[in-house]
């Protein structure tokens, strides 16, 4: 469902703030894999995302997505290919616009606009069965201007938006990080069970080692723009925090002393 072949991408070449992001990445994702991804900061996780999602060009690989070299795509157009949930929780959604409204604009992404029934009675019903699944109570808040939703209740919809029309990726930038500990909790098991449903293929940066272990069927670890391991299946249930944390200082040939050292 993904491949990246050999991609790199330097920012600020020639400069006195040049930095390599990403050097020699390629990676691979089945239909179906759910990816968490973990590193410290300037490890490239974000980079690798935004480069899938087409927000700036590499300077040398390729990004295939079902079959299709979409590398040279502007980001407009690869949006087809995916969903996308932010880090936060105001990015994804319009404010001023109804939950109803917010949906109805998901669902007909990519889609021709008519002059027609903004909404119709079969569109709500469909919406107000998908926001059951949320379990927030928003199927009875539909006429409800997105702004007035807490945090976690907004990422829950914009995580729903993003699946409506089932994507070939699913991109999940830290979409957890803005939340309480709680809210985090309950949008990464919301997540776990859209996915599940849909069988999605889904890439999850995150900065939590706890979450990278307990979500997902593989877990990928990267430092100075590599992939420096990469654990999947029943190796990666039985990972523990500190394993990692011993894998890092293996591979990165640096010691740290804490899930917050490398993470945050």
């Amino acid at each position: 469902m993904l491949e990246l072949n050999n991609i790199y991408k330097t920012f600020n070449p020639g400069t006195v703030n040049e930095k390599r992001a990403l050097n020699g990445v390629s990676l691979k994702l089945n239909e179906g894999d759910f990816v968490t991804v973990i590193g410290s900061n300037g490890a490239g996780k974000s980079t690798v995302l935004n480069a899938i999602a087409g927000v700036w060009p590499i300077d040398a690989g390729s990004i295939v997505i079902d079959g299709q070299d979409v590398t040279g795509l502007p980001e407009y157009k690869r949006a087809k290919f995916l969903g996308r949930v932010f880090q936060d929780p105001m990015t994804g959604t319009a404010a001023t616009m109804e939950i109803q409204e917010n949906l109805a604009l998901a669902k007909r992404r990519g889609a021709r606009r008519t002059l027609r029934v903004g909404i119709t009675k079969k569109e709500q019903e469909e919406y107000r069965e998908q926001l059951k699944t949320l379990d927030l109570g928003l199927e009875d808040r539909m006429t409800t201007k997105v702004g007035l939703l807490s945090g976690g209740q907004r990422q829950a919809l914009t995580l729903l938006m993003a699946t409506l029309q089932k994507p070939k990726l699913l991109l999940l930038d830290e979409h957890t990080a803005a939340l309480d500990p709680k809210t985090a909790e309950k949008v990464l098991n919301t997540t776990d069970a859209i996915i599940r449903e849909h069988h999605l293929t889904a890439f999850m940066v995150t900065h939590n080692m706890k979450d990278a272990i307990v979500h997902g069927n593989r877990l990928i670890m990267m430092n100075e723009g590599k992939i420096i391991f990469d654990v999947a299946g029943e190796e990666k249930q039985k990972l523990t925090m500190k394993d990692l944390l011993d894998k890092f200082a293996e591979l990165a040939g640096s010691s740290i002393q804490s899930d917050k050292a490398l993470l945050a």
